[in-house]
């Protein structure tokens, strides 16, 4: 019995929906599968196998567009727009070695799931460097959005619905996404020693500041000896990028700056970009042996008040705190609901919303992955999902359950 269609161009992933539609059939959404473990297992009878679909179709570097097909790796796309000096400016992320995936995730796969890295804080999130696409819907049909500029108004912007979901809604063909010019160095500030509130009150005066902090993360003493460059104790880390001179000003300006809160060390590009890509993709979490059975939350607070989850929350579970202190992922001892309870009465008191990245299938399957949605709220996005996929056909529950 064949347990996965694997279409080689947009026709083929059309009839492939057509023919789990006649068939009653529900089909699980994949490109390389570097973020099939993330949330609820999967309710399929079959696999729709898109990573044939690579490669990139458009590329203008003078328009600052580029296009590709949705399984292209994202390791493809970002080494092309480095020979040009560009970027993905969003930083998106590879969650894969947290999953236990090293395939290495794609380009529709970073939109579908959203996950914008340490340097949301500056340029956006995924959704907002998301020009245009092709799908195939739930209904058996192709459809498109946007375009192939960075101004656009045509139409609706359904790139703004897709990104972040998860391909319950359309099974992605092909994208078109913003690029930016690369920045020509960066360098990291450093201050050891500072408990959490502390930390959050110096990333949120550098934010404050004209310095153009492009990425601000505090690691607690429990986690900072497993990135690159840290020492023993706590350590919180300012990124800034551009052009030399610029850089030099603005280093000089924060140091000046945070001098309030500590002793100022610096680390040079290249330890840097090492530490800044630890961050993005979570890495102390990915290490087997030391936290690699933990479960593993994304959390979503208002940063001023990030640093308060961790009275909420056992002491031994392990964290650290990105986007200035607005991000915080969190590692529990493992357990039967992976501290889902806990987490939940944490985001209840203080707001913002959580998401569970990594725990077993079967907890997957028995606590909400996605923050629970109030019922005016649950009712529009089960309307939304039957507007795209009446028939449940892709990738069924894997938000929320019956949706």
């Amino acid at each position: 019995m064949v347990d996965a269609l694997k279409p080689q161009n947009e026709k083929q992933v059309l009839d492939a929906v057509k023919w789990a539609l006649a068939e009653g059939k529900r089909l699980e959404v994949v490109g390389r599968g570097s973020k099939r473990a993330l949330g609820r297992p999967s309710q399929s009878d079959l696999t729709l196998d898109l990573s044939a679909l690579s490669g990139v179709t458009l590329y203008e570097p003078e328009e600052l567009v580029l296009s590709a097909k949705a399984a292209t790796p994202l390791a493809e796309v970002e080494a092309l727009v480095g020979g040009k000096n560009q970027q993905l400016a969003f930083e998106p992320m590879d969650l894969g070695p947290l999953l236990g995936n090293e395939a290495g995730g794609t380009i529709g796969g970073a939109l579908a799931a959203g996950l914008a890295g340490p340097r949301r804080i500056k340029a956006g999130s995924a959704r907002d460097h998301f020009l245009g696409f092709s799908a195939v819907s739930g209904r058996g049909e192709i459809f498109k959005s946007g375009g192939r500029v960075v101004k656009n108004v045509t139409g609706y912007d359904l790139c703004k619905l897709l990104a972040g979901s998860f391909g319950t809604l359309a099974a992605m063909t092909d994208a078109t996404v913003k690029v930016l010019p690369k920045p020509e160095t960066e360098e990291t500030l450093l201050l050891a020693g500072l408990d959490d509130a502390r930390a959050v009150q110096a990333m949120t005066a550098a934010m404050a500041s004209s310095c153009d902090v492009s990425g601000a993360a505090h690691l607690p003493a429990h986690v900072a000896l497993r990135f690159s460059g840290i020492g023993g104790s706590s350590t919180t880390v300012f990124r800034l990028e551009g052009v030399v001179p610029s850089v030099r000003h603005r280093k000089d300006a924060l140091a000046v700056l945070l001098k309030p809160y500590g002793a100022v060390v610096s680390l040079d590009e290249k330890a840097s970009r090492a530490l800044w890509r630890e961050i993005r993709d979570v890495r102390p979490f990915a290490a087997a042996g030391q936290s690699g059975d933990r479960p593993v939350w994304r959390i979503s607070l208002p940063p001023a008040r990030g640093f308060e989850i961790a009275a909420l929350i056992e002491p031994s579970a392990q964290m650290f705190y990105d986007w200035a202190g607005g991000l915080i992922w969190i590692a529990p001892l493992p357990g039967g609901d992976a501290g889902a309870a806990m987490v939940r009465k944490a985001i209840a008191a203080l707001g913002g919303h959580a998401t569970l990245i990594r725990a077993p299938a079967a907890v997957r399957a028995a606590v909400d992955v996605f923050e629970p949605q109030p019922a005016p709220v649950a009712a529009l996005t089960k309307r939304v999902k039957e507007s795209f996929d009446p028939k449940g056909v892709l990738n069924p529950g894997r938000m929320w359950a019956g949706v």
